[in-house]
């Protein structure tokens, strides 16, 4: 673990502020839900929970059903980063930090699909290259809980219809899994 030199007193209700500097580098937004850990030295471990990573075999197994039909990669993401991916990147891909472009998008709660105009086409990954093609948002009792994500180069041409819709299927399917 890294030292921030960042020092917190907890108040009389037991609260402790997270510093802001904090809360921006690790995308901690209000709302979001922290998992607290504990370790044998006395160690207090905050960490953001993410549902869908707990759906890591079902969001995987779904995202692979949906790359082999529609013969391209497919990524699951939680608000943050990549939590499924398949194709020949996918090792790569898992963890990879989705741009805020595509955080943004996700928030708006409605699918994308690209443009024709390559020129208005946004990033996929804050630290890699890749155009978002189509993204639909994964919503659970209310909340935004991440996206299904396809992925390319520039030069691809947009999704069709169909594929669009297979995408916000695997969406709506994913969301509705989290609630029961």
């Amino acid at each position: 673990m890294k030292a921030t030199g960042i020092v917190r007193r907890i108040d009389e209700l037991g609260r402790v502020v997270i510093p802001k500097e904090i809360r921006r580098t690790q995308r901690i937004r209000q709302g979001d839900a922290l998992e607290i850990f504990t370790a044998a030295d006395g160690q207090v471990v905050f960490k953001k929970y993410s549902p869908l990573a707990e759906l890591g075999r079902l969001s995987g197994l779904y995202a692979d059903v949906l790359s082999r039909h529609l013969d391209r990669p497919v990524l699951v993401c939680d608000r943050d980063a990549v939590v499924a991916a398949t194709g020949q990147d996918r090792k790569q891909l898992m963890g990879q930090e989705i741009s805020e472009e595509v955080s943004k998008l996700l928030a708006m709660r409605t699918p994308y699909t690209a443009p024709e105009a390559i020129s208005r086409r946004l990033p996929a990954f804050e630290k890699s290259t890749g155009t978002v093609l189509c993204a639909a948002p994964i919503v659970a009792h209310g909340d935004i809980e991440g996206g299904v994500l396809l992925t390319g180069s520039d030069q691809e041409t947009a999704p069709d219809a169909e594929t669009t819709r297979a995408v916000n299927i695997a969406a709506s399917f994913l969301g509705k899994w989290m609630e029961e």
